[in-house]
């Protein structure tokens, strides 16, 4: 499953909260839906890897992060904190 690959890939992170959400399912008949779900990811993370990270570089990180995860989905919300 992706989002058991997104949970072991960022756990590099050392996340001191970490939610790894299918949406998939509330974007059935949308850009991008595929049956079975593993289309649509909203990640609520918090790290210390984050201090002093501006909102960007957050999300540059995890995407670094996530790798080659990235593009075998259609779409990723984040939403990142340091706390």
């Amino acid at each position: 499953m992706i989002a058991d690959e997104m949970r072991a890939r960022l756990a590099a992170l050392n996340p001191t909260r970490l939610e790894v959400i299918d949406e998939s399912e509330s974007h059935r008949g949308h850009a991008g839906y595929r049956d079975g779900g593993e289309s649509h990811f909203r990640i609520r993370m918090a790290s210390p890897a984050f201090a002093g990270l501006n909102r960007v570089a957050r999300h540059r990180l995890v995407h670094q992060t996530l790798g080659d995860i990235v593009p075998r989905i259609h779409a990723l919300a984040l939403d990142l904190s340091d706390a």
